[in-house]
């Protein structure tokens, strides 16, 4: 029986990768039979092969050489006596791989027309425009001779290398504003530091050590860590990106380690009496918001663009669409937020629940008002996002299963999720009081949150509450 080779196989025996002999026999180049378990090569139908093209590759080369050392025949000067290019004395080339011939017009003007044979040996006779002497006829019969020849053998022109720059208008158009709705901080991100940096490069000259210089530049300019990641994050998927394009075949970035984060993690949670404080000195139009943040822990944008027909007040749900994740969530109404909801809709005839008086439109941004209200009620360090910490870490101190959480939140995994889980100092205290037994140790069981335990479960079977 014949002996019969895979892909694999024939990649080893050739040298040459398996994307390279799929795309030969896709183009009929390789002797091949297509089985039911995929592409199978002969192997002596293989080694005539490589023989002729052998041979074809060599009568190739020295057609090649004879184009590139025949010279074009001369033009004659007329200012000598000679006679115009279309009356010389031969009117037609031939060259051994093809032939140039003149033909005139009716109104007696000199054509030049080419004649030779494709990578199909089919005969080609085609008109060279804007040519008016033998020699560039000539250059143009032997570029379209190249041409087929780097047809035929799969050999292609060289890519053009393009700029990094030239990729950040190619990114920011084509991928980033049709797709994310945070283009505007790519924009920032490729403007401020990755042109000023990267600009004048091209793809392939940026390397795993230009990459490890850009982010010491950065620490050395103050950047924070956090942030340098950010940036070399965004340079990770433009060459990603890039390689889906077939503009450049290696990222540069997936060798570079990211800064470790640990450090910048915050672990602020909005206390009751915070609670009371922040709302005292709210304003009339940032108090019911900073209510839907602590009782449905939405996001801001979230938050700001709600409209009407995402709330049902009879079924108690608000429908939060168009999320960070791309995923849909539903999350009750609680009595808390279901009076401040029905107050507003009295109020409020708007399509917004909390439109901008002034506009009637969602507020663009909230961040001066907030920052005043907690300034007014000496709250330090506290985001608008820690109010969806604080939601998370209510909920938990409850009872409250983390992949609940997760659903709430509105996350893909639990390690997301995982994230939202702080413990204070005190709940600490408390935990550790449990060992030394006393009279309040039943209120004590009821305050600790013990993210393992379901409130299906018994809390009490467990041995850290066990009293003797």
């Amino acid at each position: 029986m014949r002996q019969l080779l895979t892909v694999k196989q024939l990649s080893l025996f050739l040298k040459t990768s398996t994307s390279t002999i799929y795309r030969y026999s896709n183009r009929g180049l390789l002797p091949h039979y297509k089985t039911r378990f995929g592409l199978r090569f002969q192997q002596d139908d293989i080694e005539k092969w490589l023989e002729e093209d052998k041979r074809k590759v060599t009568q190739a080369d020295n057609i090649l050489k004879n184009a590139l050392t025949n010279s074009a025949p001369v033009d004659i000067d007329v200012a000598k006596g000679g006679k115009e290019v279309a009356r010389a004395t031969k009117s037609r080339h031939n060259y051994g791989y093809g032939a140039i011939y003149i033909r005139d017009t009716k109104a007696g003007k000199p054509r030049f027309y080419l004649d030779y044979y494709d990578r199909n040996r089919r005969r080609v006779q085609k008109l060279v425009k804007n040519v008016t002497t033998w020699q560039e006829a000539h250059e143009a019969l032997k570029n379209a001779v190249l041409k087929e020849h780097f047809d035929e053998y799969g050999i292609g022109k060289q890519k053009q290398q393009i700029r990094f720059q030239e990729l950040s208008e190619l990114f920011l158009e084509n991928y980033s504003k049709p797709n994310k709705k945070s283009w505007k901080c790519d924009y920032y991100a490729i403007e401020a530091h990755l042109i000023p940096f990267f600009g004048r490069c091209t793809l392939t000259e940026i390397t795993p050590l230009l990459v490890e210089k850009f982010r010491a530049e950065k620490l050395n300019a103050g950047l924070a860590k956090s942030s340098t990641n950010r940036l070399l994050a965004l340079l990770k998927r433009m060459y990603s990106v890039a390689n889906t394009w077939n503009l450049v075949k290696i990222n540069p970035v997936k060798q570079v380690k990211l800064f470790s984060e640990q450090d910048n993690k915050r672990e602020r949670i909005l206390s009751s009496q915070e609670e009371e404080r922040l709302l005292l000195e709210c304003a009339d139009h940032l108090k019911p918001i900073i209510i839907m943040g602590l009782n449905s822990g939405m996001r801001r944008n979230e938050i700001l663009t709600l409209s009407w027909s995402q709330v049902d007040l009879k079924q108690r749900l608000i429908h939060v669409i168009k999320t960070k994740s791309g995923k849909n969530r539903m999350i009750p109404i609680n009595d808390v937020l279901f009076n401040v909801l029905c107050g507003l809709k009295k109020l409020n005839t708007n399509d917004y629940v909390f439109p901008n008086p002034a506009t009637g439109e969602p507020f663009k941004s909230i961040r001066h008002s907030f920052e005043n209200a907690c300034r007014r009620a000496n709250i330090k360090g506290l985001r608008f996002h820690d109010l969806r910490h604080s939601f998370s870490c209510r909920l938990l101190q409850k009872g409250c299963d983390i992949e609940t959480l997760r659903s709430l939140l509105g996350h893909h995994s639990i390690t997301v999720t995982e994230r939202y889980i702080h413990t204070n100092e005190e709940q600490k205290r408390k935990a550790v009081d449990l060992l030394a037994g006393g009279s309040d140790q039943e209120s004590l069981k009821r305050t600790i949150c013990d993210t393992e335990v379901t409130p299906t479960k018994e809390v009490t079977k467990s041995p850290l509450f066990s009293v003797n």
